[in-house]
């Protein structure tokens, strides 16, 4: 079905044309086209993709050559600044005509139209429930914020070729290091032996990635960010010394580098093993060896959120010697400090099968540090037994 919408004003693009399939009711996915492509040859993709869900594909507004382009380059994956705004207030106008503030919009853009989602998401991360970035980079340097921890609570699927001649590696090394480390999205990244081009595998997870994230905003709804107030923290969270340490992109979500000493790791261990009401056991969804905490001694008020397996009670879990680092709940806003203080990193599952607010906290190096852990995760511990309410922290 073509539809245009003639109330897009002040704007010298003109009125949107789109390809539309679904309702106007259930989440809605926006297919972001390529540079030089139509709407209509990237909406192929939603054949793909569940069919449960709905799907639109925008034009582009600026016509190059034979197609289409989403802003004015300054080479490829480099954005005007001044372009890309103004197409995205394009954008914006007739998003807020096709979904009203309350239905869920997912972005999954194409090369070109990956760098125009990027700037969606990161000009303003609360109108969106996830972006996809295929074979793209995100627009760096054109006047959208990445600064860390900027897409908290915002998940993000990325898909790299590793023989892509297109977009310039740098600029993809530059998205795939920023959106797995620092941005604070829940990150599903993966690279193909490909080109320009969207492998088959990487297709068929995306397909699986949209449907269960669909399913856990019908399920939760969408998480709001509180301030971000520690209880345990008065002055606040301090930045942690030097470089964040490498973690696994894939799962099991591991550190990798710079990890806490054994002695450490024990002192952490019998800390939060003294938490009024806390029972220690095998992780009920860790790796084996990690050790779980979980709230089985007393009644807890706490919200299914604040627990990484709300059936087992467990809040947090502190991985095997070698590793040294925890997985724990935390409300988002306060995981989004953590993650911008340098203490932490998201789960690439948070908000899609797991809590929201799921992130790896590093593992403490020294006694300051093991302090600072200890009231993070007591934070954890203070939420799920219901003596913290992150509003009015």
């Amino acid at each position: 079905m073509m539809t245009t919408d003639a109330d897009i004003s002040n704007s010298p693009f003109g009125a949107p044309v789109a390809v539309t399939r679904g309702d106007a009711v259930t989440p809605l996915v926006v297919l972001l086209h390529g540079r030089g492509s139509r709407e209509t040859e990237i909406m192929a993709l939603a054949d793909a993709l569940p069919p449960e869900l709905s799907y639109a594909a925008v034009r582009a507004p600026l016509a190059e050559g034979p197609g289409f382009a989403w802003f004015a380059n300054r080479g490829i994956g480099r954005p005007v600044p001044e372009s890309l705004r103004a197409s995205m207030n394009w954008f914006n106008a007739w998003l807020d005509g096709i979904a009203p503030p309350g239905r869920p919009v997912l972005l999954v853009g194409f090369s070109g139209g990956a760098a125009f989602a990027g700037g969606l998401v990161l000009d303003n991360p609360e109108r969106f429930a996830g972006a996809a970035i295929l074979y793209g980079t995100l627009p760096f340097d054109a006047g959208v914020p990445t600064v860390t921890a900027r897409l908290a609570g915002v998940p993000v699927f990325v898909a790299q070729g590793e023989h892509d001649r297109v977009i310039p590696r740098e600029l993809l090394d530059r998205t795939w290091r920023y959106l797995t480390e620092e941005s604070g999205a829940p990150t599903i990244a993966r690279r193909d032996p490909v080109g320009h081009g969207i492998a088959t595998s990487a297709l068929a997870e995306l397909a699986g990635w949209l449907g269960e994230r669909a399913d856990y905003i019908a399920r939760h709804g969408f998480p709001g960010r509180e301030p971000a107030r520690w209880p345990a923290l008065p002055e606040g969270l301090p930045d942690r010394a030097g470089p964040r340490p490498r973690v696994s992109v894939a799962i099991p979500q591991q550190q990798l580098t710079d990890n806490s000493q054994p002695e450490l790791q024990e002192k952490l261990f019998a800390r939060l093993s003294a938490l009024v009401g806390v029972d220690t056991d095998q992780s009920a969804i860790s790796v084996p060896g990690a050790r779980g905490f979980m709230l089985t001694q007393a009644l807890t008020t706490g919200p299914a959120e604040a627990f990484l397996v709300p059936m087992a009670r467990e809040f947090a879990h502190l991985h095997p010697g070698h590793d040294g680092s925890l997985h724990i709940a935390l409300p988002v806003g306060l995981a989004a400090d953590a993650i911008r203080h340098g203490w932490a990193v998201a789960h690439p599952l948070a908000g899609i099968r797991l809590t929201p607010g799921m992130v790896l906290v590093y593992g403490p190096r020294d006694e300051r540090e093991l302090d600072v852990v200890t009231a993070i995760v007591s934070t954890s511990h203070a939420w799920a037994a219901g003596k913290f309410t992150p509003a009015a922290a």
